[in-house]
């Protein structure tokens, strides 16, 4: 009987099966040859193919043979010349940028007020949870002129005073002792004291009907921010930053001749930026970083490790974090951890880990420096060169700028020398309750960092100020030297470097905490 008769009979003596006699053993000769049949057809029964035996004869992946949309050479344009992320405002084609009103860049609605006998915790409050980078500050709720402004620089001066790290000169020195006896007293620290403190940023203002090159002018000399003021009048209607004029300048830029034609070129042929660095090693602690912000006029720090590749970036408005008592010992741990604090903290919010790129080379073009910047919200660009395997943490050398580094080749870029005050490691207060132990903090160490192979060696450093000071002089005009303001905003803080202490250290622990008081 052939196999095809076998595989047949089951299907017809099923199809019979209602007239057969029940007591017929037919039913068990089928079994037995159905049983037969699977034998035949297999063989191997016994052994079951494997995930990897089943992927083996699957087709390839498309994505395998799939071609680049884009050269290599046209992936490169690309980022060297990034399109802008917003559109051009049609208001403003075909004018020349020179004869635009600076009171057209700005709203009334971004002001944000404070009275200047409102407490500090209130008035860091309101700069924390508004967003809003500045407040202004009036006489009372009533007017609308401003005297002064409070932004993160004025919180990491309070915040360093607060915990012992801000040192007075002698002429400062009757200034922190009243304001150390009222917060030993527990009574309420007024801003027009707090402001006291020293001034870091210059209060410039100009009316709604000056022209951007007034502006210009004046951010290219090192001012960060200016108040515009309703013509004829001291009523504040806005204020304009330097982010806010690059980034109108980006984003119009095709309107634009004069500017649009600087931002193919590479930086290093346009002859801006710094090689003045300053930086800190990412093993040292957070209370070091901030003091050095303070004490060199700076809104923000390159965090690097042991062969000066940059792995971070440390601004004021991180201070936000520190407002906290419960956050104090932060500035005892190591910068690198406050890093990661700071990029969880924007994965809770963003709903995703980020690590900001705050770097460039000396080889991309103005455009690729100033779309950074524009994506960031950053003042400035740290210029690398190609990276370099990190040190072993324990051989991590002095911040850098304190000397030389025997674990790393010599670098063409010399880091000023910064003497830090001998009280550092040891003014801070003992941590008491709420404040958790420094031992259950982690630490993370600086050549641990993931985004040290994204980088490379500090070079250099490009800020808003060197953006728009060039814009300045490629339009005719004649910005003040920047490097003057750097020089006027270190004059022009209190801290003294010889470690004078006065009597406040009984009163650290009063006004540590900037927030839960309410």
């Amino acid at each position: 009987m052939s196999d095809d008769a076998v595989a047949r009979r089951p299907s017809s003596s099923s199809s019979a099966s209602s007239g057969l006699d029940p007591q017929r053993p037919a039913p068990h000769r089928t079994h037995s040859h159905n049983m037969r049949l699977a034998q035949q057809t297999s063989p191997s029964h016994g052994h079951r193919p494997s995930f990897t035996e089943q992927l083996r004869g699957m087709p390839p992946s498309p994505r395998g043979a799939r071609q680049l949309s884009m050269s290599e050479a046209q992936i490169r344009e690309l980022m060297n010349n990034p399109p802008t992320t917003g559109s051009a405002d049609p208001k403003f084609a075909g004018r020349d940028w020179q004869h635009i009103a600076v009171g057209e860049l700005v709203q009334p609605e971004d002001l944000r007020w404070v009275e200047v006998d409102s407490g500090v915790e209130d008035a860091t409050n309101l700069l924390t949870e508004s967003d809003a980078p500045v407040l202004l500050i009036r006489a009372n709720k009533n007017e609308n002129s401003a005297v002064a402004t409070f932004d993160y620089r004025d919180l990491t001066q309070y915040l360093l005073f607060a915990t012992g790290q801000l040192q007075p000169d002698d002429e400062h020195l009757v200034v922190f002792e009243k304001l150390a006896k009222k917060a030993q007293q527990g009574h309420k620290i007024p801003l027009r004291d707090a402001k006291s403190l020293g001034n870091k940023e210059p209060f410039i203002t100009l009316p709604h009907t000056a022209d951007l090159t007034a502006a210009v002018e004046t951010f290219g000399g090192g001012v960060h921010r200016i108040v515009i003021l309703k013509e004829g009048t001291n009523h504040a209607i806005g204020i304009l930053s330097q982010l806010r004029l690059v980034k109108f300048l980006w984003e119009n830029g095709r309107a634009f001749p004069i500017i649009d034609q600087l931002y193919p070129r590479e930086v290093k042929d346009l002859g801006i930026g710094s090689q003045g660095l300053i930086s800190v090693n990412g093993d040292k602690p957070l209370k070091e970083a901030l003091t050095l912000m303070n004490n060199e006029g700076v809104t923000s720090l390159a965090v690097v490790d042991n062969n000066y590749n940059v792995v971070g970036n440390i601004s004021n408005v991180d201070v936000k974090l520190l407002t906290k008592s419960s956050s104090a010992p932060l500035l005892e741990n190591t910068c690198i951890h406050f890093i990661s604090v700071i990029l969880s903290t924007r994965g809770m919010i963003d709903g995703q880990d980020s690590y900001p790129v705050f770097h460039i080379n000396p080889q991309s073009t103005l455009a690729h420096t100033v779309a950074k910047l524009v994506a960031t919200t950053a003042h400035r660009m740290w210029v690398v060169e190609t990276p370099t395997p990190s040190s072993t943490p324990s051989s991590a050398p002095p911040t850098p700028g304190t000397g030389p580094n025997p674990h790393a080749t010599p670098i063409s870029i010399a880091h000023p020398p910064v003497n830090h005050p001998p009280h550092l490691s040891t003014s801070f207060p003992q941590a008491n309750p709420p404040f958790q132990p420094l031992s259950a903090t982690p630490s993370v160490s600086a050549s641990a960092m993931p985004g040290q192979h994204m980088s490379g060696r500090l070079s250099g450093v490009v800020s808003l100020t060197d953006i728009l000071n060039l814009f300045a002089r490629a339009s005719g005009l004649h910005p003040t030297d920047p490097e003057e303001a750097r020089r006027k905003r270190r004059g022009s803080s209190s801290s003294s470097r010889s470690g004078v202490r006065g009597s406040m250290d009984s009163a650290r622990s009063s006004v540590v905490d900037l927030r839960e008081k309410r």
